[in-house]
């Protein structure tokens, strides 16, 4: 989240030149709580041969953290209780891949966008049936797994299907992870979702999964905080500083570009 396999990656411009010529703010060692699902390759998940945490969001953060002198502490929760917790104050800052929202800003604060990504559609790879959203509106049996609240639910209600939220034709679950699953058993026919995700599972199927038709849509990731919270502007300004001094870019090329799924 570059193009990658029909994959665009954007980054977001920020004068990041100046701010980064700019001394970080220092937090003197401070605990810093940062809550994630784990269920969102290449950004966050947990490799399946040695069970850490791994991912662009743990090396970006933790790299954060390196600049603005914190103790990063990390904590998992499910995707339907994130945003909440952290607005609850249970946690410090949330990272999954959440797409910057305004109705999300009634609850909790964002950083400035770290990566800008384009949905696509994951469906198997002997698919045949649909070829883009128009195809698979028109293929009444097809269903699509998504998590409620989420961007590709949204996404597959006004932009693919009919608008209407309770149609039978989406299946519900509680992880990203879970609604792949479903996709591969053959449950559902397609999951939408970010190109970075789509890539890291379509990397790690061994032609199992594909990516098929145009981008449905652009969306600009960044951290969340409870509101009011001191820390938005301290990670606003390591966020320009990376951007600034080619960090960002280095972190895109390991994890989009040398990174293989499951190798």
């Amino acid at each position: 989240m570059k193009k990658l396999f029909g994959l665009v990656l954007g980054l977001i411009g920020l004068s990041a030149i100046s701010a980064a010529a700019q001394t970080l703010p220092d937090l003197k060692g401070r605990e810093i709580v940062i809550v994630t699902e784990n269920a969102y390759p290449p950004l966050q998940f947990v490799d399946p041969k040695t069970g850490e945490q791994i991912g662009w969001e743990y090396d970006a953060m933790n790299e954060i953290a390196k600049r603005l002198n914190f103790q990063a502490t990390y904590k998992n929760t499910s995707w339907d209780a994130m945003i909440q917790s952290v607005s609850d104050k249970q946690f410090d800052i949330g990272m999954t891949g959440i797409t910057i929202k305004d109705e999300r800003k009634e609850k909790v604060d964002f950083s400035d966008a770290y990566m800008r990504s384009e949905m696509f559609m994951l469906v198997r790879g002997d698919e045949s049936r649909f070829t883009d959203a128009t195809s698979f509106k028109a293929f009444e049996k097809g269903l699509v797994g998504a998590q409620a609240g989420t961007t590709p639910f949204y996404v597959a209600v006004y932009e693919v299907l009919d608008g209407n939220e309770q149609n039978p034709r989406i299946k519900l679950f509680e992880t990203f992870g879970a609604t792949v699953q479903a996709l591969k058993s053959g449950d559902v026919d397609l999951v939408l979702t970010d190109g970075t995700a789509g890539k890291g599972y379509v990397d790690a199927s061994n032609g199992g999964l594909k990516l098929v038709g145009n981008a449905l849509g652009t969306e600009d990731f960044g951290f969340i905080f409870p509101k009011g919270s001191d820390l938005v502007a301290p990670l606003n300004a390591a966020i320009a500083a990376m951007k600034a001094d080619g960090t960002i870019d280095a972190l895109n090329k390991k994890w989009f570009l040398d990174y293989k799924m499951g190798q």
